[in-house]
């Protein structure tokens, strides 16, 4: 297992983190799944034992479950240099305070959090989503005040637009705030999006990024095939909506690519799929997760993976996007004077 800075920061964390949304089962995590405690420990194990040191986790998963669930499995026993991370924003009551950003609502799930977890410190507590209704200076100040009371270590961001992410550096910046380590998005062979903004902010701001949903709800793990219906017991046929297809001849071609080189290499389409990430320069780690142990040993597997730079041509060939403005035009115009950070979008572009 390999390991990886987190952003500026001296910490490092192995490029796979075990993700747990598939623990407790409660309410809408249901169609992910519903592992209990048992279930749970044997996951952790597995993971721990091939060298992931970071266990992440949200409030807002099984209402709390998961959380508890990962509490009683590590509780009085965290191995030594396991790191536990976690997140809050959406709503974890009916009332007009329970959800969002603000100092009340951080600082109340954050203690919330450590109850739950069993533990005294949260190594990387992150904002799980955008709110635009409370300003950012607060948002960026309770973040700060729970580092200094000892109950954080690390702060992060998930699912920020570009300009959210720089308007929070600012502010912690002008006021000394404790920084943004790193940002949890989603990226996929699919979803190529985040190339646009998100990886250059994270080279050129030095930020960590961990990758959440990486096989795509599970269409791209090779189960999921052109003009087949969805496998009983996915996420997809238990009508999991996430992420969008907006082009589904295109996704097939990508499964079609991955399963291929898979075939090629003796591996599963999925390894494919997660060494490619693994491998993208501004990615620090990928997120795994699963109902069972055959799928937590394959995706482990994929860390050993090193796909050749004809591979990555034949994974590009059918799933990059297109140069949107204004970046066609700084590629018409400037390719002469591109900088590291510009070149993570347009460097496959310039190759081809």
């Amino acid at each position: 297992m390999e390991y990886r800075l987190l952003g500026r920061s001296g910490l490092k964390i192995s490029t796979l983190t075990m993700g747990t949304m598939t623990f407790g089962g409660v309410g809408w995590a249901k169609t992910v799944g519903d592992l209990g405690v048992s279930e749970a420990r044997k996951m952790i194990d597995i993971c721990i034992d091939a060298g992931i040191n970071l266990i992440d986790t949200a409030n807002a998963y099984s209402a709390g479950e998961c959380e508890n669930i990962i509490g009683d499995v590590l509780s009085g026993k965290r191995p030594q240099g396991v790191l536990l991370a976690t997140k809050a924003r959406f709503g974890m009551g009916d009332g007009p305070n329970d959800q969002g950003l603000s100092r009340y609502h951080l600082i109340r799930e954050c203690e919330a959090s450590l109850k739950r977890l069993k533990t005294d410190v949260i190594d990387l507590y992150q904002v799980h989503e955008w709110d635009g209704q409370t300003p950012l200076e607060e948002t960026m100040e309770a973040l700060d005040t729970l580092i200094r009371q000892g109950k954080v270590r690390y702060v992060g961001c998930s699912n920020y637009s570009g300009w959210h992410i720089m308007k929070a550096l600012g502010i912690a910046k002008d006021h000394r705030y404790q920084r943004f380590v790193s940002q949890q998005i989603h990226y996929t062979l699919e979803a190529r999006d985040a190339e646009y903004e998100l990886l250059p902010i994270s080279i050129d701001q030095g930020l960590g990024v961990l990758v959440w949903s990486p096989l795509a709800g599970g269409l791209l793990s090779g189960k999921h095939r052109r003009n087949q219906a969805a496998p009983e017991g996915t996420r997809q046929f238990a009508g999991w909506t996430e992420p969008p297809i907006r082009d589904e001849n295109r996704l097939w071609n990508i499964v079609e690519t991955l399963v291929a080189i898979g075939e090629e290499r003796g591996v599963s389409a999925a390894q494919v799929a997660l060494a490619w990430l693994i491998g993208r320069k501004a990615v620090t780690s990928v997120i795994i997760g699963g109902r069972t142990e055959a799928q937590f040993r394959d995706n482990i597997a994929a860390a050993e993976l090193k796909l050749t730079d004809e591979e990555r041509k034949r994974l590009d060939a059918v799933s990059l996007p297109p140069v949107i403005y204004p970046y066609w035009h700084q590629l018409n115009t400037v390719s002469d004077r591109l900088g590291e950070a510009d070149l993570e979008l347009f460097g496959p572009h310039l190759q081809q």
